[in-house]
């Protein structure tokens, strides 16, 4: 599974959100933060964990998840590089517009 599609699902975004807003979050506490199952919250952390948007660290009986930034540095890459595509066609259609009302003006 490729890091959007893990982040298609509304529950993994909202646990991204909260490891996020926190730095790090055991298991335990993100589960408190749901009214799914914690089975079901440890299937969500194991594929963001899977495609490298979470890291996670074994402190005595508790697991400590945190983003891992290479992993959110994937997403942001992608998402600069259509950005930028974008903004290139939204500059072409811009000059065109431009040209278009320019020669209407002259007429």
């Amino acid at each position: 599974m490729d890091n959007f599609l893990a982040l298609a699902e509304p529950n993994r975004r909202r646990i991204i959100e909260l490891i996020a807003a926190n730095g790090e979050m055991s298991s335990t506490d993100i589960s408190k933060e749901f009214d799914i199952s914690a089975p079901a919250i440890s299937q969500h952390l194991k594929v963001l964990k899977e495609t490298g948007l979470l890291c996670m660290e074994k402190r005595a009986q508790q697991r400590i998840y945190k983003i891992n930034a290479q992993g959110v540095d994937e997403v942001w890459e992608w998402l600069g590089q259509m950005r930028k595509a974008w903004s290139s066609r939204f500059d072409a259609l811009d000059a065109l517009l431009l040209a278009e009302n320019n020669k209407q003006k002259g007429k």
